[in-house]
């Protein structure tokens, strides 16, 4: 099957978008299907307003039309809300094209956070996006729970997994002289991820923030006991994750959170907040501990068993994620048969 993959996040950024799309076209590729991407990278682009490492396509409409038309995909998947996945909606749905979607970022409250639109404005749009998919796929069901509340339909799961090969237990580094125990944070450097509630703790030994984002420069001037170790290619990150005694995620807006597989790969346990993402992940399962107050749970996270964390994360892959997604397409012969025809007739 020709499967066509239109996303607006995409190298050299590093996130959990980019990280499961790479993963899944890899797998996907594995299964037999002839899969391409339209990503930023074939575009003209502009950072985006207070986050310029996403860049945002100028005018690609005709661009995305014609790579639509050139590949004559049997499945499209329109994985961003952004102006290629906005151009790709647009020409789908002038050709009668299924398609799907998947919803990766809560954007209305990161919005909020750094604008104060209220909610309601962007869930209407995200919902008028989404809602014209034959599937819109989601990471874990606290989130499909919530998306269906607010009026979106079709939502499905397509879930996620983690290299245990390349995220594994081993010898743990000091990497530094900080004081054990090490309570570590790994994942981008924003507003949206809450880290203050972590660097603001009253907690024993050290902390350790890996990654790179807009309030980095700010966080490095408050927060100077802190050990800033800054940004490393993921095949690096093992090492910091074996090293830390604690894996702290204090996102409350997260809708999986990859991060959390991949600590706990390690045997790291996690310490986090009850809500989407790490309910879904570490739940009950016993390799991390959910609490409102995290200082709490980072400390009860002290005492967790780190072969049995490992075992948990063992639960999930690549192979049986991409399973999901290859599952949820929505292959439309007719649809190509007409567009061909159009096309063949317009020459």
């Amino acid at each position: 099957m020709r499967i066509l993959i239109v996303t607006d996040a995409w190298q050299p950024q590093i996130n959990g978008v980019v990280r499961t799309l790479t993963e899944t076209v890899r797998e996907l590729q594995g299964f037999g299907h002839d899969v391409e991407m339209i990503t930023p990278l074939e575009f003209r682009t502009l950072p985006c307003p207070t986050y310029p490492d996403i860049r945002l396509s100028l005018r690609p409409y005709r661009g995305v039309a014609a790579r639509i038309a050139g590949f004559a995909p049997h499945a499209i998947h329109i994985a961003t809300e952004g102006p290629l996945g906005l151009a790709a909606r647009r020409y789908c749905l002038r050709h009668g094209l299924a398609f799907t979607t998947a919803y990766h970022t809560r954007f209305p409250e990161y919005i909020q956070a750094r604008s104060r639109l209220p909610l309601g404005i962007s869930y209407a749009w995200m919902r008028r996006f989404h809602n014209a998919a034959r599937a819109v796929m989601v990471p874990t069901p606290s989130i499909a729970a919530d998306l269906t509340a607010r009026g979106f339909t079709n939502v499905v799961l397509w879930s996620r997994g983690v290299d245990t090969a390349l995220f594994t237990p081993g010898e743990r580094d000091r990497l530094d002289e900080s004081a054990p125990p090490r309570f570590v944070y790994i994942g981008r450097v924003a507003v949206e991820k809450n880290i203050e509630a972590f660097l603001k703790l009253d907690l024993p030994g050290s902390k350790w923030v890996v990654g790179d984002g807009p309030l980095l420069p700010r966080l490095k001037k408050d927060y100077p006991e802190v050990y800033f170790a800054g940004v490393f290619p993921q095949h690096e990150l093992a090492r910091f994750y074996r090293a830390g005694d604690v894996f702290v995620f204090p996102s409350l807006t997260d809708t999986f959170g990859l991060v959390l597989l991949e600590a706990m790969a390690c045997g790291t346990p996690v310490a986090a907040y009850p809500v989407a993402g790490p309910l879904d992940v570490v739940g009950n399962s016993g390799a991390g501990v959910l609490d409102r107050d995290l200082r709490q749970a980072c400390l009860q996270a002290l005492q967790i068993d780190r072969a049995h964390v490992r075992r948990v994360a063992e639960g999930y892959s690549w192979t049986a994620a991409a399973r999901q997604f290859e599952r949820h397409l929505h292959p439309n012969p007719e649809g190509l048969a007409q567009l061909q025809q159009a096309l063949s007739e317009s020459r």
